[in-house]
């Protein structure tokens, strides 16, 4: 109810501004670009904004924003939170489990699975405790329909680096059952599992792509059922984790190599890879893998689209999603924060993509990864 009547008064303001400048207009005698046209395409974003699933598969949590006097139900100064997702139309937000990487010791995976614990707890804190009547956890793509139907946002678990695993892989299902659908064996730093991009700067890696123990990695992950993330590792990593799986992989927060150069980016053989293991690459709306020859503070939803059309065009409509990696150096001019997100939908029917295009887009083509990973989990569990 909450999100109808937001959208309700975001119809009438968007109606009545255009009006007013057409009212200006005759006034003034000022020439204005509005049109019948325009108030349609507005009401018609809206609509079709409200009609669809919004799904954002990367926003960090900051855990000064998980406590009982500051918590998501009020507006914090993150970019991401219950009254903004409300604002934005933001329907599922992933939360995620981040763990810098550190030492390669028994003292550092201690620090790390703590962090990581206290992240998981943080995120069940917000859905059982603070929030339980505005959001709930989604370990599923049929959870996420059920609770959309009952009008509350959704909070799925993402974990960006796989380094509080430690050398142990039985941790993969304790995540795993703390709520965790996807993992990134790396970061920026090599981990015992994985070399990273970062390894790009001095051209030194510790692994020549997996380890061993990544390797098993990787098919542990496929037995229990868990996406694995590219959007760290290096290059070659990659290439042996699409090798290796079983199961379509995902690009959590990764833009077009060929658009912005940075190695967090994928590149055009990378997008290949990932068309032809049926996985979804989700478009980044951080500036600095948008653009490079332009100053971030002027980057905007447009630059984001751009890549989103690059992809589409490379490796099909069934392989693009969207992400911002918002609390984690995300937002651009336009999509600043998850109060913003409509105008993605906008500016995705303004290039032309069709409400059922959007949708999968928004949510669609991730969710059908996470099903088909589900899938194959069950017939590995079975045939074992």
């Amino acid at each position: 109810m909450l999100k109808s009547k937001n959208y309700i008064i975001i119809i009438i303001l968007a109606i009545a501004s255009i009006y007013l400048l057409k009212t200006i207009y005759v006034a003034t005698n000022v020439e204005l670009d509005v049109s019948e046209k325009t108030i349609d395409m507005t009401i018609e974003s809206i609509e079709i904004h409200k009609e669809m699933i919004t799904l954002d598969t990367h926003c960090d949590i900051n855990l000064k924003n998980f406590t009982n006097q500051n918590n998501y139900t009020v507006n914090t100064d993150s970019q991401v939170n219950l009254p903004k997702m409300i604002n934005g139309g933001l329907d599922v937000a992933w939360f995620i489990v981040f763990t810098g990487q550190g030492s390669l010791n028994k003292n550092g995976y201690k620090r790390a699975y703590k962090n990581a614990i206290d992240k998981f707890e943080a995120i069940h804190r917000l859905v059982e405790e603070y929030a339980p009547d505005q959001i709930e956890l989604a370990l599923s793509e049929e959870d996420v329909y059920r609770i959309n139907a009952k009008g509350k946002k959704i909070a799925m678990i993402g974990v960006e680096n796989a380094y509080p695993l430690g050398e142990d892989l039985s941790n993969i299902e304790k995540f795993y059952n703390l709520g965790a659908r996807y993992m990134s064996l790396a970061h920026n730093g090599h981990s015992q599992f994985s070399d990273s991009n970062t390894g790009e700067e001095d051209n030194i890696w510790m692994h020549n792509g997996l380890s061993d123990k990544g390797k098993e990695a990787i098919l542990e992950m496929n037995r229990i059922g868990i996406m694995i993330d590219v959007s760290h590792p290096s290059k070659e990593a990659i290439r042996q984790m699409i090798e290796i799986s079983n199961a379509p992989v995902i690009a959590s927060h990764s833009s077009a190599r060929s658009l912005c150069n940075h190695s967090r980016n994928l590149d055009d053989e990378q997008l290949d890879w990932i068309k032809k293991n049926g996985g979804v690459v989700q478009t980044v709306a951080l500036a600095g893998y948008l653009r490079d020859d332009i100053s971030t503070e002027l980057v905007s939803v447009k630059d984001l689209v751009d890549h989103i059309d690059y992809m589409v065009k490379r490796i099909g409509i069934d392989h693009v999603g969207i992400s911002s990696d918002f609390d984690g150096g995300g937002g651009i001019q336009g999509w600043s924060d998850a109060s913003e997100t409509f105008n993605v939908t906008k500016e995705l029917l303004k290039r032309g993509y069709t409400k059922e295009e959007i949708s999968k887009i928004w949510s669609g083509n991730l969710l059908r990864v996470l099903t088909e990973v589900t899938e194959i989990a069950k017939n590995i569990q079975t045939n074992n």
